[in-house]
């Protein structure tokens, strides 16, 4: 097999017009993954078992229990395919091709059955306006295996950054994982407090789940291909509570600014990718955004911050 060219894949462009389509596509296809770990995995903090992980081929759910195995489901956009891996060997793909939701909805289902791993799981989509059941979405959909390929390699890189920038706090932090309902690869820090109970009102979630998401103080931040009046890929960061003044922060590198409407600061990809150094404009945006959630707010940065990680060195103590 012919491998990659390792140096055209470093922050690969991403225009929306392109991106959508295919974007659109795979986080239904990621919403049906998503959900049958969500319907075998433990309830935990903030929503964090439900998420996928970037891999060295795509986005995997990890290793997911079913009674006395276990069994992995891997976008593979390296291979074109949904891998279905059990630890008794058995093994299942599902080409990723354009095609309706529905005919992919059926074919995880009875690959799962084949491989004795059958799954229950809602059928409904999360966090979209006028949702579809996932088994009655018949519409022909776009995929563009080469936007997709794209798309998780320009993650590849913004994951890269965003494990450095967590290794700078010694408070309670999120992975860094991807969320298939908001369709974003994401890291949040926590001040510790407990925060006010969230108004809800996402589109097909639970109030329940937004509240336990944000019991306590974040300062969050992500990239998602943009969406409704952001058509353009992006890097968010928000604060919840939201502190007084927040909006009217300085923030860093030229480009990032704050949307009202969304109630979060905005940096286009693009602005990063065309940047002398990639990763210091994204860093400056992630550290600038989070200082101003923390320095408003009040966070103890003494006791909760620390130097860059090193491979190999651990934090000294005492």
């Amino acid at each position: 097999m012919q491998q990659p060219d390792r140096a055209a894949s470093a922050w690969p462009e991403l225009t929306f017009a392109t991106l959508q389509p295919t974007a659109e596509t795979l986080q239904l296809w990621t919403q049906i993954v998503g959900k049958v770990r969500l319907a075998r995995t433990p309830w935990l903090n903030h929503s964090w078992q439900v998420t996928l992980y970037l891999s060295a081929r795509g986005l995997t759910t990890g290793l997911i229990p079913h009674d006395r195995v276990g069994f992995e489901m891997e976008f593979d956009f390296i291979a074109g395919a949904l891998v279905i891996r059990v630890t008794d060997g058995g093994e299942r793909r599902i080409p990723l091709l354009a095609g309706s939701v529905a005919g992919f909805h059926a074919a995880v289902v009875q690959t799962l059955a084949d491989l004795g791993v059958a799954t229950r799981f809602d059928g409904v989509p999360n966090e979209i306006v006028d949702p579809i059941p996932f088994a009655k979405d018949t519409r022909e959909r776009d995929y563009d295996p080469a936007v997709a390929r794209a798309f998780w390699l320009a993650m590849v890189q913004i994951e890269r950054v965003f494990l450095r920038f967590r290794t700078r706090f010694l408070g309670k932090c999120s992975p860094v994982h991807f969320f298939w309902g908001s369709f974003d690869l994401a890291v949040t820090r926590f001040s510790g407090r407990r925060a006010p109970p969230h108004p809800g009102g996402v589109p097909h979630l639970p109030d329940t789940v937004a509240r336990e998401a944000y019991s306590h103080e974040v300062s969050s931040a992500g990239f998602w291909p943009g969406g409704g009046a952001v058509e353009e890929p992006s890097f968010y960061a928000y604060a919840y509570p939201a502190p007084a003044g927040f909006a009217d922060a300085p923030v860093a590198p030229e480009g990032a600014r704050f949307d009202k409407a969304l109630g979060e600061f905005l940096l286009p990809y693009a602005a990063v990718r065309s940047a002398a150094d990639p990763d210091a404009a994204l860093t400056a945006f992630l550290q600038s955004t989070y200082e101003a959630a923390a320095d408003l707010a009040q966070w103890d940065r003494a006791a909760l911050e620390c130097g860059e990680g090193r491979p190999g060195v651990p934090r000294p103590v005492g």
